[in-house]
């Protein structure tokens, strides 16, 4: 940037008579609900002939001003005069700022970010979120439009620097349509774009940001294990079995069986060309937990096997065993060991081993009993806590931050894999197939000539119905057997992806109960019906075989998405 902050000190004087034209807050109108608030301390990046950094000062805020135009600079402290502390500094760097340790509520980018090379602008984006406080905010201004006086721009678009934002885990807050320029340049237009680093008031969002974007990495272990707890907070309260002295335990079982779920898309697939995708920086290194005699004898499964409930017999069942007791043993030497705060030994997670020894067996159930005789996942309530509620904006961008990590793996960078290509490994549940074992049920009792009720109306349903999740899927990915309930083609899309009000939902009670004993009579069916449930619903005992405490739990449960997920109602 030397030659357009030459071209800056050479015009310094007619820079700030032209930038005192306009007055602050009628430049800044676009981001009002976000202005900066009594006693915020600001940075204002860039801050010119010092015009924003007063108005900002008078609004009682404690401002340091970056500006590397030396007679712009002197022109701003003549105007701000002890109002404001000003520094000689610059994007993508600014070490000056970083020397002073100082975090900010809110760092101003106005009309500077077209004047950074895009080679520096992931860099000059991280160390503005470095700087951020908790629930510190960026506002960057963009301006769309070449300059004709000499000075170097550089294109901008918002999408660039959303994507920025995500990689640094920042919460979007505002991004505006294009506006006309206050000095009524016909081929100058701008943008204001707010991101947030949000905080849950007791710092483990921090821990959680530290891991996505700060560790240090030589393999995707530690995003997946973060990415597995996220799921399991998310989707099944009912796997804690003990929360005392500030601590959560889950069954260890669980945690393996979601690790190896969402791996199982990434390595027993091909794409593009080769078999699996590279999750290590080491090419000649095998994964910990993919071993001859548990994970290499279950490649003809899918991801969709590794569900709540399911059964597994004779040589599967063993080799299912093996692969959990071997992706134990990976999470714990690896993420478990290095994830920790501050110290190596204050782990943020622990895994401790069963009481009793535990049996290989020749059949088994995806249960909670099960899964807890692999030992216990512990970790701190807070953060799981944090995990529950914030699970919905953490995962993708642990998923982007695991994209790409993945990308600048040498096997893959060879084999030119498409974005999309990453993105479709990584789902969790496959779509296509969400309501297949729900839909096979209704045509089985359909052809036993038994009735099909919708639960939201009592209406026989002809040939064509839907199967809708009533908690929705868009929003909480769950295909348990409580979740999914027949309807009519009709009412599931008047409902689309919203939570059926409570009134409503207690209004089909009766016939959501009819349904579930309609559809799962016997002891058999009904096994993995209550299994789901008890991991899945909050306060449902392992051992629960009433429908009605089912239905209870399912209000509980709604009424936590909707709090946590904002979502609408129908």
């Amino acid at each position: 940037m030397n030659t357009t902050v030459k071209f800056y000190d050479q015009h310094a004087e007619s820079l700030a008579r032209q930038y005192q034209s306009v007055d602050a807050d009628v430049v800044h109108l676009s981001w009002l609900h976000y202005w900066p608030q009594q006693g915020g301390r600001v940075l204002d990046v860039g801050a010119g002939s010092g015009r924003d950094s007063l108005w900002m000062a008078e609004r009682g805020c404690d401002v340091f001003a970056v500006e590397p135009a030396t007679a712009l600079r002197e022109s701003g402290k003549q105007l701000t005069g002890d109002k404001v502390i000003w520094l000689d500094d610059q994007l993508p760097t600014i070490g000056k700022v970083f020397a002073l340790g100082i975090r900010f509520d809110l760092i101003l980018v106005s009309a500077v970010w077209m004047h950074v090379p895009e080679s520096d602008r992931a860099r000059a984006f991280r160390k503005l979120s470095s700087l951020l406080a908790p629930n510190g905010r960026i506002v960057l201004t963009l301006r769309h439009g070449d300059f004709s006086d000499g000075r170097t721009s550089y294109g901008v678009s918002a999408e660039d620097v959303q994507q920025l934002a995500k990689n640094h885990v920042l919460l979007e807050r505002l991004v505006t349509p294009l506006h006309k320029d206050e000095l009524a340049r016909q081929d100058v237009l701008w943008q204001t774009l707010v991101f947030e680093l949000p905080d849950d008031g007791k710092g483990e969002l921090t821990h959680i940001r530290r891991i996505i974007v700060n560790d240090s990495k030589s393999a995707t272990y530690k995003l997946a294990l973060l990415r597995t707890l996220l799921r399991i907070a998310d989707a099944h309260p009912g796997a804690v079995s003990d929360r005392s002295d500030g601590k959560v335990v889950i069954p260890a079982g669980l945690v393996a069986l979601y690790w190896m779920r969402q791996f199982k898309r990434l390595l027993d697939i091909k794409v593009s060309g080769g078999q699996g995708l590279q999750q290590s920086s080491n090419t000649s290194k095998g994964l910990g937990f993919v071993k001859a005699d548990g994970w290499a004898k279950l490649t003809h499964l899918t991801a969709e096997h590794y569900s709540i409930g399911a059964y597994f017999f004779g040589d599967e069942a063993k080799a299912l065993q093996r692969a959990l007791s071997h992706a134990l043993s990976t999470i714990k030497a690896g993420p478990v060991t290095y994830i920790y705060h501050q110290h190596k030994d204050n782990r943020l997670f622990d895994i401790a081993p069963p009481t009793q020894r535990r049996k290989n067996l020749e059949s088994v159930v995806l249960d909670h009993q099960f899964l807890s005789s692999y030992g216990d996942f512990v970790l701190g309530e807070n953060l799981w806590e944090c995990l529950r509620i914030y699970g919905s904006w953490v995962e993708p961008l642990v998923v982007n931050q695991w994209i790409m990590e993945m990308q600048r793996f040498e096997l893959n960078r060879d084999r030119n894999i498409m974005l999309q290509d990453y993105h479709d490994r990584l789902v969790w549940i496959d779509q296509e197939h969400n309501t297949r074992e729900v839909r096979q049920r209704v045509e089985q009792l359909r052809s036993e000539q038994q009735a099909i009720k919708s639960v939201w109306s009592g209406s026989v349903l002809k040939n064509e119905y839907h199967v809708d999740h009533c908690m929705p899927f868009a929003y909480w990915p769950n295909n348990d057997r409580w979740n999914l309930l027949p309807t009519s083609k009709t009412e599931n899309q008047n409902k689309r992806d919203r939570l059926p009000s409570i009134q409503r939902f207690l209004s089909a009670k009766g016939l959501i109960l009819e349904w579930w004993q309609q559809a799962w009579p016997d002891e058999s069916l009904q096994q993995c019906f209550f299994n789901q449930a008890a991991l899945s619903l909050p306060n449902v005992p392992e051992q629960c075989r009433d429908f009605e405490e089912v239905f209870e739990a399912m209000g509980l449960q709604m009424r936590g998405v909707k709090a946590r997920l904002q979502v609408g109602e129908w």
